[in-house]
């Protein structure tokens, strides 16, 4: 017994000398008020990017460009969605996704790392990044000390700590620091039907997967100054998203951590986002320059949310929603007017930054990288045309009394074809306030309308003759991913479907389009306007650059080219143009388009040399 107990007291004093002794060589961490790197106080000049939104062959360029506008970090959210397309199946190594490999290549380029793995990211994106399919399982809570909702949050912390724990610094990565969750204060204020312990039990647990998977410290969280109260936690530095007022951020952050900082605005805003049906938004370049002299000049820590946005490309873009607008789906550009572009183009903000940079800042400023190539392509050819909606239909359809979610058909993204067949003739006003989020409305093949959540329009008037066919083409144009009702995001129609408040019950077909790949098979047949097109084409180029699809001929849809969904356009703008990276051309290419409203028949594009992200159209 007297040799087991030495040997456990030996084992006992190991251990806290070999923790003691990480503590001692923690390579970065909070001390004194200040961020230490090897022991020296080094300021946090940050930059958000996500590696989701920019083509894989384009990481190093937009690293190096931030590098060059004076930053030493780079921040990026994890979003969880990205990783984790169904239940069980995850992926953290195809193109895009190999998360590793974009915070080594940071590494290489001697730049820190800030990681915000959420679960919760929000960011404009999908869902606020949890994955469509949690909303299939039973008892399950976003966002809240929901056992379910928790237990799907360990298996996704667990999974992405292999990914990135042995890529924190005092594991010789870069990693400096970790967000816990992230503007959690602001869901509090929003969530007063939910107790104050319930949501101090549930963010006080996802720290703990942190720590348990392994992330290490500093941890840190974010939130508006105004909002510490619920966002905060005990020994965890607050930090502020849009602050500009350095007295506020003193006064809060010492609030609620000890009276000393460090002082960090997690959020500085250059640009903001941008939603379908309203105005781009522009923030001039002189604000910005003045407001990050005066962080510079306070010793203020910041990350320039977003110094580059890049874009969201296919069905990875989210929504808001206001008082006006049930919903209000974000464009796909994630250009954010921020001060490297969507292309990654140096603007007006960036030479005024790196020009206070170059002043302020502690070490040597890199040059400015060259800007990638830019081509025009005068015509792209869309010499083929296929009826979408024969397309669709060809799949076998599911059947159902009541027309089913997308979630309960198990797609997420796309669209989803309802039809239903009438053996009385009938008109009167058609009704579909569970629309989520855009539809085209057919009689016998012939378009007699359009809903739309955007514009809150949820009925029309229509006459179906004897037996008849009523078609709703229903678009899901991005789950909500702020704000209270981002715990209500079925898509698809969610409510029952009434003609005359009669609500219309028995043999409803369902065919999916998750168009999750390039549609293909596609047979050439004549296409009347008014019906859903599928555009197909080929293109020869003698050299590849980035490029923007002018897509103002068109009215709503997406487009593929060489099998990359380049994401959505709608006619009403602002966004009038589409990116298409110059690495994902080559020398003879594919262009397939969806356009579900043909209004018009359209038999070519073009890429022209400059975006147009500021024009509506209403």
């Amino acid at each position: 017994m007297h040799t087991i107990r030495t040997k456990y007291l030996v084992v006992l004093i190991l251990f806290f000398s070999l923790g003691f002794a990480r503590a001692q060589d923690s390579l970065f961490e909070i001390k004194d008020g200040s961020f230490l790197f090897k022991g020296k106080p080094t300021p946090i000049y940050s930059g958000e990017m996500h590696y989701e939104r920019i083509p894989k062959a384009y990481w190093r360029h937009r690293i190096q460009m931030m590098k060059a506008m004076g930053l030493n970090t780079i921040a990026t959210y994890v979003f969880w969605n990205y990783h984790n397309t169904a239940p069980g199946v995850w992926d953290f190594k195809t193109g895009n996704k190999n998360i590793s490999e974009f915070i080594k290549i940071a590494q290489e380029e001697d730049m820190f790392v800030i990681l915000r793995p959420g679960p919760y990211a929000c960011g404009e994106w999908e869902f606020g990044g949890y994955p469509w399919f949690l909303q299939n399982v039973e008892g399950l809570k976003v966002r809240e000390n929901n056992e379910a909702f928790l237990e799907a949050c360990r298996e996704y912390i667990n999974r992405l700590a292999e990914e990135v724990v042995p890529l924190q610094i005092n594991n010789g990565g870069n990693i400096i620091m970790t967000q816990v969750e992230n503007e959690f204060g602001s869901y509090v204020s929003q969530r007063e039907d939910i107790a104050a312990e319930e949501h101090q039990a549930y963010k006080n647990k996802i720290f703990k997967m942190l720590k348990e998977a392994g992330f290490q410290a500093p941890f840190f969280t974010s939130d508006g100054t105004w909002l510490f109260e619920g966002g905060s936690l005990e020994g965890v530095l607050p930090t502020a998203n849009g602050e500009g007022n350095v007295a506020n951020l003193k006064k809060a952050v010492d609030k609620y951590h000890n009276n000393e900082g460090p002082y960090m605005v997690a959020e500085f805003y250059p640009g903001w986002l941008d939603h379908w049906a309203e105005p781009f938004v522009k923030i001039s370049a002189s604000a910005i320059a003045k407001q990050t002299e005066v962080y510079l000049k306070n010793g203020i820590n910041f990350n320039l949310y977003m110094a580059h946005g890049g874009t969201n490309f296919g069905f990875t873009s989210g929504a808001n929603y206001n008082e006006e607008h049930d919903i209000q789906p974000d464009i796909t550009s994630y250009d954010y007017d921020a001060p490297i572009s969507e292309a990654g183009w140096a603007t007006p903000k960036f030479d005024s930054i790196r020009a206070l940079m170059q002043k302020y800042a502690p070490y040597e400023i890199s040059a400015v990288p060259e800007q990638m190539p830019v081509i025009a392509i005068p015509e792209i050819s869309l010499s083929k045309t296929t009826d979408a909606l024969a397309y669709i239909k060809k799949q076998k359809p599911v059947i159902s009394d009541r027309p089913l979610t997308f979630e309960e058909l198990e797609q997420g993204h796309g669209y989803v074809l309802y039809k239903k067949r009438f053996t009385q003739p009938i008109n009167g006003m058609l009704k579909v306030p569970g629309l989520r989020d855009f539809a085209t409305v057919y009689v016998n093949g012939k378009k007699v309308g359009e809903l739309n959540r955007v514009f809150n329009t949820y009925e029309i008037p229509i006459k179906i003759p004897f037996n008849g066919n009523l078609e709703i083409l229903v678009e899901n144009m991005g789950r909500i991913n702020y704000g209270s009702e981002i715990v209500n995001n079925l898509k698809g129609i969610i409510e029952p479907v009434t003609l005359n408040d009669y609500e219309i019950t028995g043999g409803w077909e369902m065919y999916k389009a998750p168009f999750a790949e390039v549609p293909n098979d596609l047979e050439v047949e004549e296409v009347k306007t008014g019906r859903p097109v599928l555009y197909s084409g080929n293109f020869k180029l003698s050299k590849t650059g980035d490029t923007f699809l002018d897509v103002s001929s068109l009215g709503k849809g997406i487009v593929f080219i060489n099998g990359h969904n380049l994401g959505r356009y709608w006619q009403v703008g602002p966004q009038q143009t589409l990116y298409v990276p110059g690495c994902w051309l080559k020398e003879n290419n594919s262009i397939t388009v969806f356009e579900q409203l043909h209004e018009t028949t359209v038999s070519q594009l073009s890429g022209q040399i400059k975006p147009i992200l500021e024009t509506l159209n209403l």
